[in-house]
């Protein structure tokens, strides 16, 4: 990709200065970046730039695509121009810790010329932001920067575990992105839940709204305005007085799992936006400090139409609390009385 006018500075970056201001750019869309949405395609040309100060950016109409205003989700196609407004760039932001970077890289699970899968561990962004300095993408482009091109397929919540998966080419990354909209993505998650699952294999099948609380935070609800969302539910494995529930989303909306279970009456352990907090200080006061969701196993067809299939076992932490830190479902009798 071309810039065009090369980048230009202000003089406001004296000596000794970490941020850079980079002038007005009008960037010309490549082949290989047809179908990326306008905010990722921001993000890889204002590194180090907040996403929210892109987000904004986009919104009072100060990028420009062929000279309209466009919203976030928009998808750019070849031959497009893109003007890029000016704004400082934290050139010389503080590195990853090392030990973060050597331990993310430590997870990766699969990798060819053109995938990177790896199994994320709760409590890690999948990218900086909001008062977030690295996640994922971030963590793997300092384990990796010769992968100049890799990039996020899909994202997971922060405290969400398991499989996450990366494109190292423009054209992997868009394919993938094509088959999430067709749909021929299955995703599965393990997710535990109060109480006893009795329903058997069941869809959860209600349209869920985005709105924002006060702070600015995303919370979602069941609404007939919001969009189809559907959700395959069944039991895995019953432990103590929680279930352990399979959960295979067939659409992708924000919160998804979290909000249908939570609507069904079963939230999941330790979720603080849409949980019990009687239930979730119970939990953690047995040892859970996180949500207990995990993205189990990811699949989708190659380029050659077979499929591949991508496991995460799950995360230490919620292994432990399932095998040594559940309460009983009832106080049993003391041994000497059972029989009597």
């Amino acid at each position: 990709m071309q810039p065009n006018p090369p980048p230009s500075t202000d003089g406001n970056n004296g000596a000794g200065s970490s941020e850079q201001s980079v002038g007005v750019r009008k960037v010309t869309v490549a082949a290989d970046d047809t179908d990326q949405r306008i905010d990722n395609f921001l993000r890889r040309h204002l590194p180090g730039v907040p996403k929210s100060r892109l987000y904004r950016l986009l919104r009072k109409g100060e990028v420009r695509v062929n000279g309209g205003r466009v919203r976030a989700e928009h998808r750019l196609q070849a031959g497009d121009e893109v003007r890029i407004p000016p704004v400082r760039i934290n050139k010389d932001g503080a590195p990853p810790p090392r030990h973060r970077v050597d331990d993310l890289a430590s997870r990766v699970i699969f990798e060819d010329k053109y995938l990177l899968v790896v199994n994320k561990p709760g409590g890690v962004a999948v990218h900086g932001g909001s008062g977030i300095s690295h996640g994922v993408i971030e963590l793997l482009r300092a384990a990796r920067p010769e992968l100049k091109d890799l990039s996020l397929v899909h994202r997971l919540d922060r405290e969400t575990s398991g499989c996450l998966v990366l494109a190292k080419r423009r054209s992997a990354l868009r394919s993938l992105h094509e088959q999430f909209r067709e749909g021929r993505v299955e995703k599965n998650y393990l997710a535990l839940v109060p109480g006893n699952w009795q329903y058997g294999e069941q869809v959860i099948d209600a349209p869920l709204l985005v709105t924002h609380r006060r702070n600015g935070e995303r919370h979602v609800i069941i609404d007939p305005e919001g969009k189809p969302a559907a959700t395959k539910v069944r039991l895995s494995k019953t432990y103590g007085i929680y279930s352990l529930l399979q959960c295979q989303p067939e659409t992708g909306r924000t919160h998804q799992i979290r909000v249908h279970l939570a609507a069904e009456g079963f939230p999941i352990l330790c979720d603080e936006r849409y949980g019990d907090p009687d239930v979730n200080d119970r939990a953690a006061s047995n040892g859970l400090q996180r949500l207990f969701l995990h993205a189990q196993s990811i699949a989708f067809p190659d380029n050659n139409g077979n499929e591949q299939h991508f496991t995460a076992p799950l995360a230490d932490d919620l292994e432990s609390f399932l095998q040594g830190r559940l309460p009983s479902r009832k106080k049993r009798k003391p041994h000497h009385l059972r029989n009597k």
